[in-house]
This record gives C-alpha cells, sequence and structure tokens, in this order.
C-alpha cells in the first residue's frame, strides 16, 4: 500500500500514469480511478471510484461495496495486479474502509489490506477533503483518510519539486509562476 503526497504541479498524475502504463505494458491489468469525474479523465481507462468498486452513496464505518463474489467486477479485482486511485484525499475514509471490506471479503483474503492488492493512493491533503454535510471541521477531519485505521498501512511518498514551474524555467513568466506556486502551498499549510 502506497499514498503518494505532493502539492499541485509536483507530478503526481503523471507518475500515477506512468506506473499504469508501465503494469499495462507488461500484460498486467491495473484498476484507474479517482475520487471525481474529472480526475479520473486523466488516467487512461479511469473512472471513478464509486462507479467502479460500486461504493454506496450512504456509507458509514460499517458499510461494504454493492459487489459480490461471482460478479464481473469482483473477476475483474481478481486479475488486476494494481489499482491506483487518484485524488484519494477528497473521498471520506469510510469509501475507502467500505473498499477494503469489500475486496478482503469477495477475493477471500481477509488477512491482507484490500485483499492483498497493491494500491497506489495519490493526492494532497492540503487542496479539497471530504464533504461534510453540515460538518465542523472535527468532523472534516475525522472523515480523511488519515483518521482511518487503515492510513499507519500505506507507505507515504513524497513529490517535492514543482514539475510546472520547473517546466516554465525557460519562459517569461516563470519567477512569477513560482512566487504563485509558493503563495498556494503555504496558504495550503495554513502560514
Amino acid at each position: 500500500l502506497f499514498f503518494v503526497d505532493g502539492p499541485g504541479g509536483t507530478g503526481k498524475s503523471t507518475l500515477l500514469r506512468n506506473i499504469l502504463a508501465k503494469v499495462r505494458l507488461s500484460g498486467k491489468i491495473a484498476i484507474a480511478v479517482a475520487s471525481s469525474g474529472i480526475a479520473s479523465l486523466l488516467l487512461m481507462g479511469g473512472r471513478t471510484a464509486h462507479s467502479t468498486f460500486k461504493i454506496p452513496l450512504k456509507i458509514d464505518g460499517e458499510s461494504t461495496c454493492n459487489m459480490n463474489k461471482r460478479s464481473q467486477v469482483t473477476e475483474l479485482m481478481r486479475k488486476a495486479s494494481l489499482i491506483v486511485w487518484d485524488e484519494a484525499p477528497m473521498a471520506h475514509r469510510h469509501a475507502f474502509e467500505a473498499v477494503d471490506r469489500t475486496l478482503r471479503d469477495v477475493l477471500d483474503n481477509e488477512a491482507e489490506p484490500f485483499g492483498g492488492k497493491v494500491v497506489v493512493l495519490s493526492g494532497d491533503f492540503r487542496q479539497i477533503l471530504p464533504v461534510v454535510k453540515g460538518g465542523s471541521a472535527t468532523e472534516t477531519i475525522d472523515a480523511c483518510l488519515k483518521s482511518s485505521e487503515l492510513w499507519p498501512l500505506f507507505q507515504k511518498v513524497r513529490l517535492t519539486e514543482n514539475m510546472r514551474v520547473r517546466r516554465a524555467a525557460t519562459s517569461d513568466s516563470a519567477a512569477e509562476m513560482a512566487a504563485f506556486s509558493e503563495y498556494l502551498l503555504e496558504v495550503g499549510e495554513g502560514r
């Protein structure tokens, strides 16, 4: 289990696309999902996590996904070598926990997280967090992946260099882009 963290522009989605391509070029199945429809379009063959895993719209700490052991989705999960989930921090922790419980069950592997699948999550907790209707700041934090019992199981990989700014280094606006990037980082970190 891996979590790729980094501010906007550090290449998280590009890294995920490259990982997906490498796995697929080796003839293996890699499932690409994202927490939003727009983010899913940036991944080859990507779909929303809710659509792929059949995550219920109303979830709680006991929810499971609407998959059974004989479904086509479950068969795809059995064959998959990798699951990639972009923009993960915007999904409620109960969604991850539901996917975990469901995969353990339908893949007949209760002992291993996500039924033993290699899972790579990506995102930036400085950006969009889960929406908790009428929720307080404390309730929003509790809804985050970092509040899940699964969080300590993930190896964290941190990307730090802003690749968008680096690519623009030769342009006239590079200094302006670098300053704006630093400003966004300060806002995201509450400085």
